[in-house]
């Protein structure tokens, strides 16, 4: 497994926050996306699930707060004993409401017993003043981390996968959230494998996030296809190859060597349900791909 002493990781970066283990529960709080009703285009990004990034919320239709116990008592089959959480707003768009929507939606989740704070998945187009004013008044109250999507810096990539956002606007949307919420925690979000991007350009992305941004901390995800996407008809007309294992690990590898020691890494694979997952398959071995890129690591001699 990845050796904490080399890799700034969120499991031990929100030990040292916190003094303990903490379990993050994904909550679905109802929102859409711009990207699908025609606030900025309409069908969404050619590899979002129906669920928008949600299929692994326990109960996705129940009451928020109801959904906050039962992810509790999931978690707990494993991590009994673990008493402090992070409220993860996770599919879909998490700002993409009025103001006081937002609000009355997180507060149904944030006062519970042991919510030591909030982790928002939004984008660079659905963060207006005053939804920054309301995070800036929560980060004086617990931990808030905006996890902020991106998924590349290419414009050329970003109309391929319906991105309708510009990398221009993420990094003003940054800078605005750094200055009007200094105390928000920034993670990008960057996705490899995406249609027609070689191994410089993924790096390349990772160098722009890294540098052009004050952000604490970066999300790594392989690309999982999965079925009912748009994606998924690129793949069956080849406009789309899946990255192989070895692929993957050397890119992971070249990513990590030029992130800054101080930025958190919060993922650098990701999860799919097997039954929706059209490839790659390898990505399912979790521990593997894990275990492969710290050997590749210690091979390198890299300081990370």
């Amino acid at each position: 497994m990845l050796d904490m002493k080399r890799y700034r990781t969120v499991n031990a970066y929100y030990r040292e926050l916190f003094g303990e283990k903490i379990l993050k529960l994904p909550i679905d709080a109802g929102f859409d996306c711009p990207n699908r009703d025609g606030a900025v285009a309409h069908g969404g990004c050619t590899f979002c699930t129906v669920s928008g990034s949600g299929d692994a919320i326990v109960a996705p239709e129940a009451p928020i707060r109801e959904q906050f116990y039962k992810e509790i008592d999931f978690m707990h089959r494993k991590w009994p004993d673990v008493e402090k959480y992070l409220v993860y707003f996770q599919n879909f768009i998490n700002t993409h409401e009025k103001l006081e929507v937002i609000r009355e939606r997180y507060e149904q989740a944030i006062n519970e017993p042991g919510v030591v704070g909030i982790n928002i998945g939004t984008r660079p187009d659905c963060m207006p003043d005053d939804v920054i004013a309301y995070l800036a008044e929560l980060s004086e109250r617990m931990h808030v981390t905006v996890e902020l999507g991106l998924q590349t810096t290419y414009e050329d990539t970003s109309r391929l996968i319906n991105r309708a956002h510009s990398y221009e606007l993420y990094v003003e949307t940054v800078k605005r959230i750094r200055k009007q919420a200094p105390r928000v925690e920034i993670v990008s979000h960057l996705i490899n494998g995406l249609p027609e991007e070689t191994r410089e350009m993924m790096i390349e992305n990772v160098r722009r996030c890294v540098t052009d941004n004050d952000i604490h901390g970066i999300k790594l995800h392989l690309l999982h296809l999965m079925t009912n996407t748009r994606m998924q008809r690129d793949y069956h007309e080849g406009r789309l190859q899946l990255l192989s294992q070895e692929e993957y690990i050397q890119i992971i590898c070249d990513q990590l060597e030029i992130i800054p020691e101080h930025m958190v890494i919060h993922r650098i694979t990701g999860d799919a349900p097997r039954d929706m997952l059209i490839g790659p398959m390898w990505s399912l071995k979790k521990w593997e791909v894990l275990n492969a890129i710290d050997k590749e690591m210690e091979r390198r001699g890299s300081r990370k």
